[in-house]
């Protein structure tokens, strides 16, 4: 078997002080023509009422990006079918239990 045929086996390893990783409220993600972009956003506040220039209202939420993550499109599938696997996992784990 070349080197070319032989399957990866990722030694994955993350720095002390990412750790701990960021608590994120909620994710924006887009696209450009070579990548899929994810913006994982945590609120710095409560939503609060605010009056728009055409006199509507909206909840104002202030947020910041936590974190970008840049992935190219070609995994995105990959991305799509582990977060699915790992969906049903915490499924079977907690029955009846719903995500909101």
């Amino acid at each position: 078997m070349t080197d070319e045929q032989l399957a990866p086996a990722f030694n994955i390893s993350i720095p002390p002080e990412q750790l701990e990783g960021h608590y994120a409220d909620f994710a924006s993600v887009w696209h450009n023509n070579e990548t899929f972009i994810l913006d994982f956003v945590s609120m710095s506040r409560p939503p609060t009422p605010h009056t728009t220039d055409d006199g509507g209202q909206v909840a104002r939420i202030d947020a910041q990006v936590v974190t970008r993550v840049r992935i190219p499109a070609a995994q995105v599938w990959e991305v799509m079918k582990a977060l699915q696997a790992q969906l049903g996992q915490w499924e079977r784990e907690n029955p009846g239990r719903k995500l909101d």
